[in-house]
């Protein structure tokens, strides 16, 4: 929401690309330490408990934007989301462990990412049915769509529990979910978990790759509105195709890797050509700055996002595949935390060379796609054969 109203937040209260740029950051750091919170909370209270307090909290964050004028607020209020919804991998990549064996894990949290890319789509027409059809401001739009956080807090609720506690589940689709090799690992601590190279490995990942996420949620609008005069809140077939394209990418990444690993490839081999090929889709970037045909650069940019996804789908799947689910949470964690700083760094890099080159982002899409193959060149470096972490 908050990408889709900058340019006319900025004109309203005067925002910089570095003052926008600040307030990215302040969501980005918070993010970033709320992972290191939240990972040892879902691990320590399970994610049932742990993504409802992760949700009440992000809603809260939410809420806050409504009531916020000042750059000083609107940071607040991205401090306070940006802790709540650093809980949400940890929490959704810990409950797959549990209900999906290794060869089905990449594909199931393929879906879960595609799943926020269909949040990201119903933004822009959620904002314009509130503030085009129902007339409101921006200020009670923020508040009126905090209930959504309401009502995944019920839902999640309700709806989640695991395998062995829903009593829906046969002993055969049991035996299914559990044949991975057992694990004898009750708790695992802070210590153990940043020890390990293959801890780091992931959270290279994030570090590298996170901050691109990032920079198409909340700078892509006011690429759009400054080069093509669209408004995507109120021109909503642009964003839907870019943000579908993602979707396919997501959920293709994890099929790629499950089917590869189905037909008797190593999990190792899997995950890492699937992120190569991955990589390779998001090199189109380096053609966007200066299209002058808004379609081609949809379309590029979708192929970019389609990319990011299935690396993403991939690099979630590795903690499970390296650690016992008792740390998955906290492993998580730790790569959230890495991502977020990588995000911030995105964020007052971004700022600062748009208010540089006058809104010229050809530095900042070519940096974009060269992290990708860097990532998985340190993944492979830290952890050459995906192993199961040693603790």
């Amino acid at each position: 929401m908050l990408g889709l109203l900058k340019p006319d937040l900025s004109v309203e209260l005067g925002w910089t690309e570095d003052d926008y740029g600040n307030i990215v950051t302040a969501f980005q750091a918070a993010y970033a330490f709320g992972f290191l919170l939240m990972g040892y909370l879902i691990d320590k209270l399970g994610p049932k408990i742990g993504y409802s307090i992760a949700i009440a909290v992000w809603t809260v964050g939410h809420v806050m934007h409504g009531f916020s004028s000042s750059i000083a607020a609107f940071m607040a209020s991205r401090v306070v989301l940006g802790v709540g919804e650093a809980g949400h991998f940890p929490a959704v990549v810990k409950s797959s462990s549990f209900w999906f064996p290794q060869k089905e894990r990449a594909y199931a949290i393929g879906w879960v990412n595609s799943a926020t890319t269909i949040g990201v789509i119903l933004t822009a027409p959620t904002l314009w049915l509130f503030m085009e059809f129902f007339g409101l401001g921006w200020r009670e739009t923020f508040i009126v769509t905090g209930l959504f956080g309401v009502l995944l807090l019920g839902l999640w609720w309700w709806l989640f529990s695991t395998p062995r506690e829903t009593g829906k589940v046969s002993e055969g689709e049991l035996a299914w979910i559990e044949h991975d090799p057992p694990e004898s690992v009750e708790q695992v601590g802070w210590g153990k978990v940043v020890g390990q190279r293959e801890a780091w490995a992931f959270a290279a990942g994030k570090f590298l790759t996170d901050p691109v996420w990032f920079l198409m949620l909340f700078w892509l609008p006011s690429y759009f509105s400054s080069t093509y005069n669209v408004d995507l809140k109120v021109v909503l077939l642009p964003m839907i195709v870019m943000y579908l394209l993602s979707d396919v990418g997501s959920i293709m990444g994890g099929w790629l890797s499950s089917k590869l690993i189905q037909s008797g490839r190593t999990p190792n081999f899997a995950r890492k050509i699937t992120m190569i090929v991955a990589g390779f889709c998001v090199t189109p970037l380096l053609f966007v700055s200066g299209l002058e045909n808004m379609w081609l650069a949809v379309a590029l940019i979708g192929l970019a996002l389609a990319g990011h996804q299935a690396f993403s789908t991939n690099l979630l799947s590795l903690p499970p595949d390296m650690f016992p689910k008792k740390a998955v949470g906290s492993v998580i964690g730790l790569g959230g935390f890495a991502g977020g700083i990588g995000g911030m760094i995105m964020a007052k890099s971004t700022g600062l060379v748009l208010d540089a080159t006058k809104g010229d982002y050809t530095i900042i899409f070519a940096a974009c796609t060269v992290v990708y193959f860097i990532a998985v060149a340190i993944i492979h470096l830290l952890s050459p054969r995906l192993e199961r972490a040693s603790i």
